[in-house]
């Protein structure tokens, strides 16, 4: 990333970065948001809603009015199966739980909470939605999951999957955020709630093995027998994450030789190294983030790690270090083409229009159709569903993939699943995927990405996300003739919300930042350094005058 890097990157977190947990939990109790300043109403992204109790943009009136709206939601669809809820390690997400069970009780709504109070991870909690309403036409089940995914450790969030077991959609996302914004104007009036105690015990409330459910069916998706049978020698740092009590069970149900790094739960995740920004932050693909594993890279065949909520992955190997994600997903891609016999022969790659175009080139030579959409894993959930995507994975590191049998696994990022192939592949080829990604190079071309960030206002952000093919009068791209310009994606026709420029042998993608003051420019060239460097800096020029008040 082409920005300023803190001196504090790769670094132990200092004493002075560290969260007071005791404040933050008081801030969430205490603190009311005002629905009159934007930042601190209910904001449906990409992955719910995200926001921080110091900065009244996640509190308890937030998870009380958006748990209301989930009940609003499913009675005005007749969802009126289970909803299977779980929280990750953040230290805002058990308190949004149990806010969240309070709604749920009072509303007569069959929760299904992790037995033992296990922290639950965001496939887990998808792989139940599917195993339950596998077959069924009615009781159909969805669920909640409490976690802001990597972000810092004072941030809190809370998404909605619905009974296809994926992120819930735009059309889902925006009612749930209104009702619940309405709700908090209208001083929670109209939420139902009773005491924590009384919905715990609540007849409505179950216990779910979540744990033993996910793991004892690990084997329909990942081939263990391949990987016992070599011996590979894997690392795993759940990075204090959801999943820090899978991987234990992982090992012993299916005898693989895993070691777990670490089994600590810290919600100021004091162990972590500071990421590129000086902030903590618990991101896999991160190098700055990832030091404690890759300083283990020789210990193991392979290693990985997930962030907090285990839907993303970070692949670690003796011959590369970590691998950048778009270069784990490329050889990820070609091995499950040539390594599943029992998917269908007419199932696509779904990759998001940023990821890198190497997949296309994997694609391409396997003779698989491409199926490209916007930023969000959304655009995946139902193609994985039916089987007609066979995998679907974003250039963030989140991925998932069918069964081997060819049927649905996940319909969100699993990070589990994602780590565990990265084995499989060693075990199979006898070469780690940082090796295998050497000889994909080879073969189709070597890209050079990166990505840069722009100051950009409201109104300029604006503009971008509005900006259409028919704006752009472009020739050339970094001395080469543009080959496409596209504002909707090829694979569903849907907006990018920014624009994308192709060439030969290299492409940019621009597009606003939903929550910041900034727009981001991704680029790639199959040309080397320089040529990438001129396409990041024709298309910063393309961009900025794109954008300017006229």
């Amino acid at each position: 990333m082409s920005t300023t890097i803190s001196p504090l990157a790769g670094k132990r977190a200092p004493a002075s970065l560290l969260l007071d947990v005791p404040k933050l939990l008081a801030a969430y109790a205490d603190l009311r948001p005002d629905p009159s300043v934007p930042e601190q109403r209910v904001a449906f992204g990409t992955s719910g809603h995200r926001g921080s109790a110091f900065r009244r943009s996640f509190n308890e009136w937030h998870i009380l009015a958006i748990t209301q709206a989930i009940c609003d939601y499913r009675k005005g669809k007749r969802i009126d199966g289970p909803l299977f809820i779980g929280f990750d390690t953040h230290a805002l997400s058990r308190p949004a739980f149990d806010s969240a069970l309070q709604v749920l009780a009072a509303n007569g709504v069959q929760a299904l909470i992790a037995a033992h109070d296990e922290f639950t991870p965001t496939p887990a909690i998808s792989h139940a939605i599917l195993v339950h309403n596998c077959g069924r036409t009615d009781r159909l089940a969805d669920g909640i999951v409490v976690t802001p995914s990597h972000n810092p450790p004072d941030n809190g969030g809370f998404k909605y999957n619905p009974p296809h077991g994926g992120p819930a959609d735009t059309d889902a996302t925006s009612w749930i955020q209104d009702r619940a914004n309405a709700l908090i104007a209208d001083g929670l009036a109209q939420v139902r709630r009773v005491p924590y105690a009384r919905a715990r015990s609540a007849g409505s409330t179950h216990e779910h093995d979540y744990l033993g459910a996910y793991v004892g069916d690990l084997g329909a998706t990942i081939d263990f027998d391949v990987i016992r049978a070599a011996g590979i020698r894997m690392g795993v740092d759940p990075l204090g994450g959801a999943g820090v009590h899978y991987w234990a069970r992982i090992a012993q149900r299916y005898r693989i030789d895993l070691t777990v790094v670490s089994e600590q739960v810290d919600p100021q995740f004091a162990f972590m190294t500071v990421d590129w920004d000086g902030k903590i932050r618990m991101d896999p693909s991160s190098s700055y983030a990832m030091q404690r594993l890759i300083g283990l890279k020789d210990a193991y065949d392979v290693a990985f790690a997930c962030d907090t909520d285990h839907d993303r992955h970070g692949i670690v190997t003796r011959s590369a270090g970590l691998m950048p994600a778009n270069n784990y997903l490329a050889v990820a891609v070609d091995y499950l083409l040539e390594h599943r016999p029992q998917w269908r022969a007419d199932s696509a790659v779904g990759k998001t229009l940023v990821s890198t175009a190497l997949i296309d080139r994997v694609a391409q030579r396997r003779a698989r159709a491409l199926y490209e959409t916007p930023v969000g894993f959304k655009w995946f959930v139902d193609g994985l569903l039916d089987g007609s995507l066979a995998f679907g994975g974003e250039e963030s590191a989140g991925a998932s993939f069918l069964r081997r049998d060819g049927s649905v696994w996940t319909t969100d990022k699993d990070g589990l699943v994602s780590a565990l192939l990265s084995a499989e592949i060693a075990a199979r080829c006898g070469r780690d995927p940082g090796e295998l990604y050497r000889g994909l190079t080879r073969e189709l071309g070597e890209p050079h990405a990166d990505r840069v960030e722009a100051p950009a206002n409201a109104a300029q952000r604006a503009r971008l996300g509005k900006l259409s093919a028919g704006n752009l009068q472009l020739a050339e791209l970094a001395g080469e003739r543009i080959t496409g310009v596209i504002d909707r994606a090829p694979g569903n026709d849907a907006p990018i919300g920014g624009i994308k420029v192709m060439a030969p042998h290299g492409w940019f993608a621009a597009r606003p930042s939903g929550t910041e003051d900034i727009y981001k420019i991704y680029a790639e060239s199959f040309r080397g350094a320089e040529h990438l460097r001129s396409i990041l800096q024709q298309a910063q020029q393309i961009v900025d005058t794109a954008i300017a008040e006229h």
